[in-house]
């Protein structure tokens, strides 16, 4: 299943039109359009870091992007052209690999949790934009704070309380005596969910479990109440998926040393030299808190 993703898109600055390269590709025939293959060519390079490569599916590297483009490849051809005069451009080795040299400074990417943010965020400025002045925003916070402090908000509250320990009880409890929980990195992530990603979250949890445990790869390896958070992997359990197999047996994806028939060589001396390399580590980070 997937995990975190990832989105890409080109920075085009607000002198971009004005370069002079750019104003000249625009006067020739069919300018406009030449410009805007340019734009388009490089889009499709954002997640190879402004290359593109042929792969031998069309007649001529122009070809395969005219389809690519749906544009016709006399256009793309002219326009590649251009771009390799001007030195915007440079073909690889025997033509296979077309590099944009100004992608690299262009490229933007996030992923989507810090989309989500972002996008909550503008949420938020957008309704403050309904507002008609600062001094009433203000007044707006401080009526906020009194209703944070009333019983009926203190009760919302507890109940994002309870919804967390359920949530945090789900992992724990598989993993008991295996690994302990980052509770309050978990608790951090859980509470700027939106109500609704929270009822999702016991639900992806929930599914998470049942789909884990079917893959025989018991709780040592599973992911934590912090991690299923941060990387939003909830949204993709909301439904108990099948357990891969090959042939008849389970998928599973623990070591070797996890299995039943391993014989562990480990000598009293290795395992002596392991504690102290251990202890070194422990000390270098200093005490420790469970939350």
């Amino acid at each position: 299943m997937s995990k975190t993703k990832r989105f890409w898109w080109l920075k085009i600055s607000e002198d971009f039109f004005n370069a002079k390269e750019i104003k000249f590709l625009r006067k020739v025939a069919g300018g406009d359009t030449f410009a805007l293959i340019y734009q388009r060519m490089m889009i499709l390079s954002l997640n190879t870091g402004g290359k593109l490569y042929f792969e031998n599916i069309g007649n001529t590297f122009a070809e395969e992007i005219a389809v690519e483009l749906d544009e016709e490849v006399k256009n793309v051809e002219m326009t590649l052209n251009y771009l390799k005069g001007k030195g915007l451009i440079d073909f690889g080795e025997s033509d296979s690999t077309l590099e944009f040299k100004q992608v690299p400074s262009l490229i933007g990417s996030e992923t989507n949790w810090a989309r989500y943010k972002n996008q909550a965020r503008e949420k938020e400025l957008k309704e403050l934009e309904n507002v008609q002045s600062m001094s009433n925003y203000k007044e707006q916070e401080q009526e906020q704070d009194k209703e944070l402090d009333s019983e009926e908000d203190k009760e919302q509250k507890s109940d994002v309380s309870v919804m967390f320990e359920n949530y945090l009880k789900i992992f724990s409890e598989y993993t008991k005596g295996v690994k302990n929980q980052p509770r309050a990195k978990a608790k951090q992530v859980f509470l700027q969910l939106a109500p609704k990603q929270r009822q999702l979250a016991l639900i992806g949890a929930k599914n998470y479990i049942v789909w884990y445990d079917k893959t025989d790869q018991g709780p040592y390896y599973s992911k934590n109440a912090f991690a299923f958070l941060d990387d939003m992997l909830f949204m993709e359990y909301q439904e108990v998926p099948e357990v891969s197999k090959v042939g008849d047996k389970k998928v599973s994806k623990a070591p070797e040393w996890s299995n039943p028939t391993y014989e562990n060589k480990t000598t009293e001396e290795d395992l002596a030299k392991l504690e102290e390399i251990r202890q070194e580590a422990l000390n270098k980070l200093g005490p420790q808190e469970n939350e």
